[in-house]
């Protein structure tokens, strides 16, 4: 057990941190575009900011968070969703009294939730996502989505589709919370346990159930969309004209609730097809409500959620030329080898120097032989070897071998950095030139 990751979670090995690395640099770049400025939020919180936020009537709350009490008593949560976490720092800071609208995004942001690991998440399964505060046009809702599928059409991904919805606000729900709830009633005989369950808590929940036999009862369930009042409605119009104008295909999909209670109005999901069935790589909506719910100011808010181990995984499922995230080769500027121990002092001053300059540099810290280290450090992708024998430091001289031509060359010691320096701008000076 000692030597086995917990179940539901991996190591991220360098292979894949290389990806992982290459696709935040995409989405720094994308939330930089559009104004996105980044905030991080600790791992774990105080628990009642869940159940207030997320809502005691979700399967989050209910059954998959890990919750624990520290040695001070305190009910703490490891995070299951970041949006809750925002929300609390923004009214920590005081940033309700900015200027609004203020748009915010984190990155790789570890997420705890104890369910079955199922293909792209895992228990322990990172996020990235935006937030934004202040706007209420469906305008903002628009930038959102349109960001979303933006990133990963930009990453050659394209068996994904966006699903859209809205569920309403405190005002025209209540009306249609009755009306799907003598309709549920109706059917609770055929519902799963959970649906049962969800009906005395929060009936639109019930929509949510991905249960194929609870699916096919709903077919005929009332519509939120045939209940909305007329702002709901014309924030929904408004949305589907932004998107139109954005160029972006959509379906309207009244099955689309979300698992978490605080969300109103807009609700989206971009749905990707996998050899496992249709899987939900970004999702998120409008959530109007959570600033007043947690005791700050009324501030309306939009945003999503993208898991970013399920964007690696349709990455996997593209072709090498469909594939648009490109992964910088991991190389290294120069090895140093001395032949001899007592030789490694100067290799180590030598390799000072050369990271001084901004040059990617490692030396031999074993036993090696000469040719066991031209072997490592062709592993390593090294472009020069500098080679510090006996000879050379009777010299005063080092010896380089470029590893692409085998040309060699002396040069004196204290010249040595930066000579390589000249020659490894010189060389990226070649491949950049048409």
């Amino acid at each position: 057990m000692l030597t086995r990751v917990p179940k539901g979670t991996k190591d991220v090995l360098p292979s894949e941190t290389a990806r992982l690395q290459a696709l935040e640099a995409v989405i720094r770049e994308k939330a930089r575009l559009a104004g996105y400025q980044e905030i991080r939020t600790p791992v774990f919180e105080h628990t009642e900011l869940f159940t207030r936020s997320v809502g005691e009537s979700s399967d989050v709350v209910r059954k998959e968070m890990y919750t624990f009490l520290d040695k001070g008593d305190r009910s703490i949560t490891l995070k299951p969703e970041s949006t809750a976490g925002v929300v609390r720092a923004f009214l920590e800071a005081g940033m309700h009294n900015f200027p609004l609208p203020i748009k915010l995004y984190y990155l790789y942001s570890p997420h705890f939730r104890y369910e079955a690991p199922q293909s792209g998440r895992l228990r322990e399964h990172h996020q990235f996502g935006i937030e934004c505060f202040g706007a209420q046009e469906a305008s903002a809702d628009a930038e959102v989505i349109w960001l979303a599928m933006d990133l990963l059409q930009s990453l050659g991904i394209k068996n994904i589709t966006l699903r859209i919805n809205s569920i309403g606000c405190p005002v025209c729900r209540p009306v249609y919370k009755e009306k799907l709830l003598a309709y549920l009633n109706g059917k609770k005989s055929l519902l799963c346990d959970d649906c049962r369950d969800r009906i005395e808590i929060n009936p639109m929940r019930v929509l949510d159930c991905k249960v194929p036999s609870c699916q096919a009862e709903l077919t005929d369930a009332p519509r939120m969309l045939d209940h909305l009042c007329d702002e709901c409605a014309n924030h929904f119009q408004a949305l589907q004209a932004f998107l139109d104008a954005a160029e972006l295909a959509y379906t309207v999909d009244t099955g689309i609730v979300r698992g978490l209670d605080y969300y109103t109005k807009t609700v989206f999901e971009i749905i990707m097809e996998t050899e496992a069935g249709s899987l939900a790589a970004c999702a998120g909506g409008r959530y109007d409500g959570l600033m007043e719910e947690l005791g700050g100011p009324h501030i309306p808010a939009v945003g999503f959620g993208m898991g970013m181990e399920r964007v690696l995984m349709l990455l996997d499922a593209l072709t090498q030329d469909e594939r648009r995230l490109i992964i910088p080769e991991s190389k290294l500027d120069v090895f140093i080898a001395p032949l001899d121990k007592t030789l490694s002092l100067t290799a180590f001053h030598l390799l000072k120097e050369f990271r001084a300059l901004g040059l990617s540099a490692d030396m031999n810290h074993t036993s090696r032989g000469l040719r066991a280290q031209f072997k490592y450090a062709d592993k390593l992708n090294a472009a020069y070897v500098a080679i510090l024998g006996e000879d050379e430091a009777k010299k005063g001289v080092i010896k380089f071998r470029d590893m692409r031509s085998g040309d060699e060359w002396e040069t004196p010691l204290q010249n040595a950095p930066r000579v390589l320096k000249e020659r490894v701008l010189s060389q990226v000076e070649k491949e950049c030139s048409p």
